[in-house]
């Protein structure tokens, strides 16, 4: 996931875990809610009073993007829990990815958290502070049915895309290939459809939304998933031990009365243990 410099910071305000969030307009950093307490349940600090603001970036099918007016995904029904735990509502902030990387959102109080289908790196823990893990994630080679492309090592001598800022884009360059990045998932598949390139490299969970389009599955096809053992975390400010702490239990809960399981299908497809990181595992 990228930078889309330039672009207008969007807040969107969750209504429930099943139904996603709604736009709203936008509210300024200082503005608390009212008379709304920052001080959530279990003593959890909060930027802006009765509510859990969460940074993402848009789109990232199925962990979130805009799904008929409403920001909806996998990443959006978790953090609604947390939120649900808190005592509060879940709103999301629409932001550049870079600002993840470098936490500079969570930094500056604009954001309580951020939630972006990131992948727990050692670089990255040197900004922010991460949950346990939440989803074991694989690369995914997706081509075109006529490229040829039967496999990673098939990818030498063509062209290749992946998402900009992103580890498949790292993974890409580690194996020797010069990926044309792209801003976004969605501009990734419209390289694909529209011959920019014969091939993508990006996260698997987003190729099996891809492949739920009847015209994608014809077009493409899954030529490898290659497992370059990355792991989801959610992210929280340097320090902020409380919530990382509520994020966890909520995760956790999740995990042990059932509820993980549920919204794996909803949103990722058919459940698999191997696919779902367990927070002890951290």
């Amino acid at each position: 996931m990228i930078t889309l410099l330039g672009r207008r910071a969007r807040v969107l305000a969750a209504t429930t875990a099943t139904a996603g969030l709604v736009l709203v307009a936008g509210c300024s950093s200082d503005d608390d809610g009212g008379s709304a307490s920052k001080t959530a349940a279990g003593g959890v600090e909060l930027v802006k009073g009765g509510q859990l603001t969460t940074c993402t970036h848009l789109p990232y099918p199925p962990f979130q993007s805009e799904i008929d007016g409403k920001v909806q995904g996998f990443d959006v029904a978790l953090i609604d829990l947390v939120a649900d735990d808190l005592g509060v509502q879940q709103e999301i902030l629409d932001t550049p990815f870079e600002n993840f990387k470098t936490g500079a959102f969570l930094n500056s109080g604009e954001c309580d958290l951020a939630a972006a289908g990131m992948t727990i790196t050692d670089e990255r823990k040197k900004n922010v502070d991460f949950s346990d893990p939440y989803f074991e994630a694989t690369q995914a080679v997706l081509a075109d049915k006529e490229s040829g492309v039967g496999s990673f090592a098939d990818l030498k001598g063509k062209k290749v895309g992946a998402q900009a800022q992103t580890t498949g884009e790292d993974y890409a360059k580690s194996q020797g290939l010069d990926p044309v990045s792209f801003e976004s998932s969605d501009a990734v598949l419209n390289g694909l459809r529209t011959g920019q390139v014969d091939a993508v490299v990006i996260d698997y969970p987003v190729v099996q939304g891809w492949l739920k389009d009847k015209a994608n599955a014809d077009a493409f096809t899954v030529a490898e998933q290659v497992n370059t053992g990355e792991q989801y975390g959610f992210t929280v400010q340097k320090g902020n031990d409380k919530l990382r702490e509520a994020i966890n239990k909520a995760l956790a809960d999740a995990q042990s009365d059932g509820t993980y399981k549920k919204l794996y299908e909803q949103w990722i497809g058919p459940y698999d243990d191997d696919a779902a990181a367990s927070p002890a595992a951290s």
